[in-house]
């Protein structure tokens, strides 16, 4: 492949250039899921695909890692991409939400595309999208997200990648991602979420998230065969003529070790021979693999708003805090597992906590009751969630000690001074919306200055 520079500009749309702020005006008058209640939600492809062909199928020029599952498809990625990068391969990822700027959704050679770039990516979709209601094809009904992925295609088709690694936005069969072919398909864990859109079983969920496998891909899995939801992904690469690949967990794996291992397996499975397919090599001639991820590519693969460790000054000192965007209650487990092995995390655990009003908030506050000294319970403007008052109800039916501070950063004060009083720490959770908008208000430079939570190899 001849590759162009990752800085490369888009061609300029017809129209004068915009920048990013007035193209995502634009981008916001169409439906935004993320923003909604989910269960009129329309799910289905003949958008996406009519968007691309528009542009050119830019997708067709991309070898693509598709990562999916209910916890760690972003974790997971960016281990992929840094494990790629270290080979010295051209690499683009796509992931969903941002927590701080829509830009951190699109990223080349590990680093988040410029506003001018997804700007002018942005302005040519959605002249198409204008272009297929005018004409009333299947490209005109598309969504916020079906938007912003055609445009991520396009910046990455354009960019002479060697590999997009590409996360799913939600389920997997109907998502907008699916438009492309995945040579290596990941599930990384199953849980009940998103009920009302891909089933009331893990089975069904299962079904849903293993539509991203395209026939003789492989599929990279923690699930076990005989798991219900194993079974099914099981099933399905059985049916594609898709090996099936899982790694080798110790009892008791952090959340850290099972995202390393599975994005380890596919750095693996991509540098051995395969029948007509020779491995794939890093710039110096020796095959990539595992061992790519050493201490520091781990390092670097570090997201926000996943197991981050920051800090807020008040005149007692300064009082620990772990982002974390858990949602569904078995992925909050883990996160509170791992944090009690932590040895710097001293005193009492203050949580802050916010969630969208899909998401299984009785089940979630049971899980924090069990290891919050007391709950602060918030909203998010403009998101549709919980209010703070039904939250501090349904913690109380939990048996936690809790309040309601509708407010976000009046929230976090709050929240910061009960921990800083009782010498403890701070945990925000349940919602990466919340972590992003509170995350400017926490500082790095104390506690988990250089830490990761990647475990050496």
């Amino acid at each position: 492949m001849n590759a162009a520079p990752l800085s490369a500009p888009l061609d300029v749309p017809s129209r004068p250039a915009l920048g990013l702020p007035e193209v995502l005006a634009r981008l916001d008058r169409l439906t935004d899921w993320e923003r909604r209640p989910r269960g009129g939600m329309r799910v289905g492809l003949a958008p996406m695909h009519d968007l691309l062909a528009r542009l050119g199928a830019p997708q067709r020029r991309l070898r693509v890692v598709h990562v999916g599952g209910t916890k760690g498809k972003g974790s997971v990625s960016a281990l992929i991409e840094a494990g790629l990068l270290r080979a010295g391969l051209r690499v683009g990822r796509y992931a969903s939400p941002h927590v701080e700027s829509v830009t951190e959704r699109v990223c080349l050679g590990g680093a988040p595309v410029t506003e001018a770039v997804l700007a002018r990516a942005l302005a040519r979709t959605l002249d198409a999208h204008e272009a297929a209601r005018r004409d009333e094809s299947a490209g005109g009904d598309a969504t916020w997200f079906d938007v912003l992925t055609a445009a991520a295609l396009l910046i990455f088709g354009e960019a002479g990648l060697d590999w997009a690694v590409i996360e799913v936005g939600l389920g997997g069969r109907l998502d907008s991602t699916n438009a492309v072919d995945g040579e290596v398909a990941v599930i990384t864990n199953i849980g009940l979420e998103h009920t009302e859109i891909l089933g009331h079983t893990r089975a069904a969920i299962a079904a849903e998230k293993a539509g991203i496998l395209k026939p003789g891909a492989a599929l990279v899995t923690t699930l076990p065969p005989e798991d219900e939801a194993g079974a099914v992904a099981a099933g399905r690469a059985a049916a594609l003529g898709c090996p099936v690949l899982r790694p080798v967990l110790p009892p008791g794996a952090s959340i850290a070790e099972e995202n390393a291992a599975l994005a380890g397996l596919v750095l693996d499975h991509l540098g051995r021979d395969h029948p007509g397919l020779r491995g794939l090599r890093n710039r110096g001639g020796a095959p990539v693999s595992a061992a790519l991820l050493d201490g520091a590519t781990r390092a670097a693969a570090c997201l926000p708003g996943r197991l981050e460790r920051r800090t807020i000054r008040r005149a007692e000192g300064p009082v620990p805090v772990v982002l974390d965007g858990a949602h569904v209650p078995f992925n909050l487990a883990a996160v509170l597992r791992d944090l009690t092995r932590a040895d710097d995390l001293p005193g009492p655990c203050i949580a802050l906590v916010a969630m969208a009003g899909d998401k299984d908030a009785p089940g979630f506050l049971a899980v924090l009751a069990r290891h919050a000294a007391r709950l602060v319970c918030t909203e998010m403007p403009e998101r549709r969630g919980h209010g703070a008052e039904m939250l501090q109800a349904l913690a109380a039916v939990a048996g936690a000690e809790a309040e309601a501070v509708a407010l976000p950063g009046a929230a976090l004060a709050r929240a910061a001074d009960l921990a800083a009083a009782r010498g403890g720490w701070l945990l925000v959770t349940g919602s990466l919306h919340l972590v992003g908008a509170l995350r400017g208000a926490t500082q790095a430079e104390a506690y988990g200055r250089g830490r990761s939570p990647w475990p050496e190899p």
